[in-house]
């Protein structure tokens, strides 16, 4: 019986190394959102999620919340997939459904900014969480069929 490679973990942490979004100003700036933080162009700048959200900034707009709330939930998607096997308990649907879910919070934050002047956000974490998701489900899917089950 040929078992696909694993590469969950992986993937997941992968995710860490790419823009959920990225926001794009008419005078050509851009800023990345990462789920450690943002880095700006102009001036090159990193501020974390935490100094996001506690230092610099008060009364943030609703939509803004989904970025921490999104993290929040690739968190969960990878805490499951690093704990879950060694528990003995693997759902990859569990993994699969969170980054969709985390997916759907960074396209909220997209729209959310796109909507204000001057300024075009593209979710690119959402496809990549989505693409992930996609490849977690089909993974276990392979590897069931696999065993049999």
């Amino acid at each position: 019986m040929s078992r696909t490679p694993d590469w969950t973990v992986p993937a997941l942490l992968s995710l860490l190394a790419v823009p959920w979004s990225v926001q794009v100003f008419t005078g050509r700036d851009a800023t990345f959102v990462f789920a450690w933080g943002l880095l700006n162009t102009n001036p090159l700048q990193v501020t974390t999620l935490y100094d996001f959200l506690f230092v610099y900034t008060m009364g943030l707009p609703d939509y803004i919340y989904s970025w921490p709330l999104s993290v929040v939930v690739y968190l969960s998607a990878l805490a499951f997939a690093v704990v879950g096997p060694r528990v003995g308990y693997v759902d990859r649907r569990v993994v699969a459904g969170l980054l969709a879910v985390a997916g759907v919070l960074q396209l909220t934050l997209a729209q959310g900014f796109s909507v204000q002047p001057n300024r075009t956000a593209w979710p690119l974490g959402t496809v990549v969480m989505f693409g992930v998701a996609a490849y977690v489900y089909g993974v276990g899917r392979e590897n069931r069929s696999a065993d049999g089950d």
